[in-house]
């Protein structure tokens, strides 16, 4: 009988926080569970999407408790409807008129209770309160919204109308070719005016994203952090209530953990396994390997504000220095392509005629003389305590990376701190340089650049190699100009080349996304561009014994 079942029977009896029926554990686990647990990489950040580009966070709130206006379809390649049933965009691209979904219930918890359905208040609610800085919201939770700031939401948005109670229009400055994308995007998610407004009248504005109300598939139940959430099904749900009758997330930091609790039936489906572990899950017969292309970056990102980084002979001299080949084998077992741009070569924007940063420490000694360092330097390089769908171990890549530099005279101090902390302390930019990774929402190019790189992205801390250059700026706004993927092509080309030649960060590899999961779990697909979704998530009977592969 599963371990993890036995301690939520026994939380159940002795502090009755867990009121659900599925509490007891059943009496075949092979055949029946009161629901599903998936085990998670780390804590969440915050229940609201809005505030952070955090995949954990993402993971745990956006398409469990959430809904947007559209979502990005990734079989169909297209957006698709949610809670706008259709939408009309205008001649020129600058007005965009959505229709929204009737009878769609917001959740309820022990302090609220919706007296009515959602509607265009809660649209306007949403996106007011990331655009309008005097709107009584937009501070609450530190009035930060990363990809929104980064994607100049504020400044496209010119108004938002409420034509009636199911009807918006949303009115732009100028046409943007990634705005329907960006409103599909994991963080473009729909809160409640109504419960907004009651915790105004209560003083308890800050719970809005810690205690959330969507209108999405689960309903947050309880979290313990650094232990586990627990959501139960939204029984109301627009779109099919969920068939499980609870879902898990157990909280898992290590994924030899995570791989362990899979074969001991304690959890049923695991984040991120690690490619060393690739072999070890094939050889089971109770567990199902996902695997999916993965439109993500991992790169070593430079302070460039800081010298000597600031000097970009310096970045070219480290380009050389570091063997990207070593650390896709060391680190990824091969489930990765070297990278040589941001945009993995599956875009439709990628630049082939790059000319890659070969390794050679030889050339690197000499453009490292060249710029005036010719003993080399010390730097700081801090490395993410958790695995990321971008880099399944930033703690080895760091070391691989520390040997590679101390050839050529650098001497590197790895930092790391936890998850949280880690997070919180990068927005000082008080780092020399950092391993961190990017997993796009969407096939539009524009979700690599605008988040990473713009000068606006510095205000939201998603600029993390702290660089400003108007001329990319210019290049890659021009690129949202149109909706013709061909006028489009010759500005990423463009914003790619200066970012060879500039070299604010080093792009080490592209990753596989994977996911493994028991096979008596159904409904469950693996999204490349990142983010989970259980609404669909079943649990069938399976007579499948223990032992090897076939």
């Amino acid at each position: 009988m599963k371990n993890w079942f036995i301690f939520i029977s026994k939380l159940c009896f002795l502090t009755g926080f867990f009121i659900l029926s599925g509490c007891s554990p059943s009496a075949d686990d092979n055949v029946h569970t009161p629901g599903i647990v998936y085990c998670s990489e780390g804590d969440p950040t915050s229940f609201n999407p809005q505030l952070t580009t955090n995949g954990t966070t993402t993971d745990a709130s956006s398409y469990q408790i959430y809904n947007r206006l559209v979502e990005y379809d990734p079989a169909l390649g297209s957006i698709v409807a949610a809670l706008a049933r259709h939408w009309f965009i205008n001649e020129d691209g600058t007005s965009y008129t959505f229709y929204l979904r009737k009878n769609v219930k917001f959740h309820s918890n022990d302090n609220f209770t919706p007296t009515r359905d959602f509607n265009a208040d809660d649209v306007l609610f949403s996106f007011n309160r990331i655009i309008d800085s005097t709107h009584p919201y937009h501070n609450v939770s530190g009035g930060s919204y990363p990809f929104f700031q980064s994607v100049g939401f504020t400044d496209i948005i010119n108004k938002i109308v409420k034509v009636n109670d199911y009807m918006i229009v949303i009115h732009l400055t100028e046409k943007d070719a990634s705005f329907m994308a960006n409103l599909a995007a994991n963080f473009a998610i729909i809160q409640s005016k109504e419960y907004a407004d009651q915790l105004s009248e209560q003083q308890r504005q800050s719970q809005i994203d810690s205690h959330p109300i969507g209108t999405g598939p689960f309903v947050l139940d309880s979290y313990f952090q650094n232990d586990h959430i627990r959501y139960k099904p939204n029984q109301g749900y627009w779109n099919g209530t969920p068939d499980i009758e609870q879902l898990v997330f157990d909280i898992t930091p290590k994924s030899t953990n995570r791989i362990a609790k899979l074969m001991t039936g304690d959890c049923d489906i695991s984040a991120l396994p690690q490619s060393s572990e690739i072999d070890i899950i094939r050889q089971n017969r109770k567990l199902e390997l996902q695997i999916q292309t993965g439109f993500n970056v991992a790169y070593l990102g430079f302070n460039t504000e800081r010298i000597p980084f600031n000097n970009p002979k310096v970045r070219q001299a480290l380009s050389h220095a570091i063997n990207k080949r070593a650390i896709v084998e060391a680190v990824y077992y091969g489930s990765a392509t070297i990278a040589d741009s941001v945009l993995p070569s599956l875009s439709w924007a990628y630049n082939d005629t790059l000319q890659p940063y070969e390794y050679n420490p030889e050339k690197a000694k000499k453009l490292l003389v060249e710029a005036g360092y010719s003993d080399g330097f010390d730097m700081t390089l801090w490395a993410a305590p958790v695995q990321r769908i971008y880099n399944p171990n930033a703690i080895k890549t760091a070391e691989l990376i520390q040997g590679q530099l101390k050839l050529v005279g650098v001497n590197v101090n790895i930092v790391t701190y936890g998850w949280n902390v880690f997070i919180d302390k990068l927005n000082d930019y008080s780092y020399d340089s950092v391993l961190m990774g990017w997993t796009a929402d969407n096939a539009d190019p524009d979700n690599f650049f605008r988040p990473l790189f713009s000068c606006a992205a510095l205000l939201s801390g998603g600029n993390r190699v702290n660089w400003c250059n108007d001329d990319f700026d210019e290049t890659i706004n021009q690129a949202i100009a149109s909706t013709d993927e061909k006028k489009r092509v010759p500005y990423y080309l463009a914003a790619q080349q200066t970012l060879n030649k500039q070299v604010p960060l080093i792009p080490i590899a592209h990753a596989l996304r994977f996911q493994v999961k028991s096979r008596n779990i159904t409904g469950l697909s693996l999204n490349p561009y990142g983010g989970i979704s259980f609404a669909k998530a079943k649990r069938k009977s399976t007579n499948v014994s223990d032992g090897g592969a076939k």
